[in-house]
């Protein structure tokens, strides 16, 4: 029985110390601040949007990045670009977290209200695309079929306005690939990604008469009026001098689809577009980058839950079993009511807009804390159902030897509890690991944001999809087959 003790306390010692010097190590590297920050533009985008922001290669590229690119050297400044999903650029620059928004921003009533739109440096059209056989001719035959929109544009606005209900999708992309699906009869988009969708998937096409005319500018906070003047009077200047047209028709010309291959054959078309979308500019690169930062945080975060749902756990078995710490365990239960009650992506995004919106921190540390958080509501009670299923009288045996409370639940409850609880504690980690897809809302490139950008350049949404989906399914086989070889591990001195 000493020796079975031991060997549980080793375990868990080892394990508690490895925690806390990853979660030291994570803490410190993320909090590290940047020294320029005060002489930098950040700029939020969405840049699935070609031909105005979009990947080349590792770099974010088009019309807007590059506008932007020249004001920051003519200004003197420092240029950073922060990828994040469209429906939070707007948050992102009320909040502070960004100096100013550039994505093919269409000035609205409803967005002017809430920021300050530079003048205009380029005109655009809300088109519909449908199949080449469809039946959809005009605007007026809308209200009868199935209609996809980028959620958050002014396509989506337009049409639940006008027309009707929409599907609402993260990224023109999507919508594209579920037309192609059969899931949707038409997408309304902007004109020029519009056109670039079109040249990208045959069989395509964009009917002829605009929904409305827009016009895209630059937004910014209504706190600050020195940007905007800056902005206004830099791209007056790029326009009086000509910068702004030849930017604009370098990009309109440039920009070609690069999924237009005519391989003949189901294994001819599918090498081509595993090219394309993985080898050419080397793209398996941002898979990769994704994984690297999706290990990361689920792999912390997975320690800091485990941690903190470990304390709330023991407090909440103490506070049933002996009736004390009646403060803590009330404060515990307010916690697991708010966490478990609402949406992770909720909770991301009032951390990081929020709670930390004033703040210069790592979204790579924001990341981790929203996560940790979460996870360690949903660790906390299997803790404790772990403890309470423990059998009472081993609590007994060990105060009959002279152990106190806190002496026999670390040393006899929590090593069998901890063994109880190991399969949903790993069911716990995969649930964490798959729910790091929506980092993509505070900008950070985990490994579906990777599987975007591929799309975003490809017009392909198979492929990469499921690429990430293979990831995501060879690192849960991975995890379960480790937490089976640990459990039978932990499972040997019982014999």
């Amino acid at each position: 029985m000493s020796c079975t003790i031991k060997k549980r306390q080793s375990v868990l010692r080892n394990l508690f110390c490895f925690a806390v010097v990853s979660l030291i190590i994570m803490l410190t590297v993320g909090c590290e601040r940047k020294a320029e920050a005060k002489q930098t533009l950040v700029v939020a985008t969405e840049a699935t949007f070609p031909p105005y922001e979009f990947y080349r290669g590792n770099e974010i590229v088009g019309i807007d990045m590059d506008i932007l690119r020249e004001i920051a050297r003519r200004n003197n400044l420092h240029f950073q670009i922060e990828d994040m999903s469209f429906d939070s650029l707007i948050t992102a620059v009320q909040t502070g977290k960004v100096d100013l928004v550039a994505s093919g921003l269409t000035v609205s009533p409803d967005r002017a209200r809430q920021v300050a739109f530079t003048r205009s440096y380029a005109n655009a059209r809300q088109v519909v695309i449908v199949p080449e056989n469809s039946p959809i001719t005009g605007r007026e035959d809308l209200r009868h079929y199935r209609l996809g929109v980028q959620h958050g544009s002014t396509g989506d606005m337009y049409v639940s306005e006008h027309i009707g209900e929409a599907e609402r999708f993260t990224n023109g992309a999507l919508a594209v690939a579920a037309m192609n699906a059969g899931k949707l009869d038409a997408v309304v988009l902007d004109n020029a990604p519009a056109e670039n969708h079109v040249a990208g998937n045959k069989g395509l096409k964009i009917l002829p008469e605009p929904l409305v005319e827009e016009e895209y500018a630059m937004a910014v906070s209504k706190s600050r009026p020195e940007l905007l003047e800056m902005l206004n009077k830099s791209l007056a200047e790029l326009e009086a001098d000509g910068t702004l047209a030849r930017i604009t028709e370098a990009y309109m010309k440039d920009n070609k689809p690069e999924n237009t291959a005519e391989a003949h054959g189901a294994w001819a078309r599918l090498k081509e577009n595993f090219h394309t979308n993985f080898i050419k500019n080397d793209r398996w690169t941002y898979l990769v980058k994704g994984f690297c930062v999706t290990i990361e945080i689920s792999a912390a975060a997975a320690v800091m839950g485990i941690l903190l749902g470990f304390l709330i756990g023991v407090i909440r078995s103490t506070a049933d079993q002996t009736g004390k710490l009646r403060f803590l365990n009330a404060l515990c239960r307010l916690y697991l009511t708010v966490v478990r009650g609402t949406p992770v992506v909720v909770q991301l995004l009032i951390i990081y807009f929020v709670i930390f919106g004033s703040v210069d921190i790592s979204k790579v540390l924001v990341a981790i804390v929203a996560f940790g958080l979460n996870s360690a509501a949903y660790v906390a009670e299997i803790v404790r159902s772990g403890i309470m299923s423990v059998d009472p009288g081993q609590m007994e045996a060990g105060r009959s030897l002279g152990l106190g409370y806190g002496t026999t639940m670390r040393n006899v409850i929590l090593p069998q509890a901890f063994k109880n609880v190991l399969p949903a504690l790993g069911n716990e980690f995969i649930v964490l690991l798959k729910e790091t897809s929506i980092c993509g809302y505070i900008a950070l490139q985990d490994l579906t944001k990777g599987g975007d950008i591929i799309r975003s350049q490809t017009y392909d949404a198979f492929l990469p999809l499921l690429a990430v989906a293979l990831v995501y399914l060879s690192l849960v086989v991975l995890l379960s087959h480790l937490l089976k070889k640990l459990e039978i591990r932990l499972k040997k001195n019982e014999r």
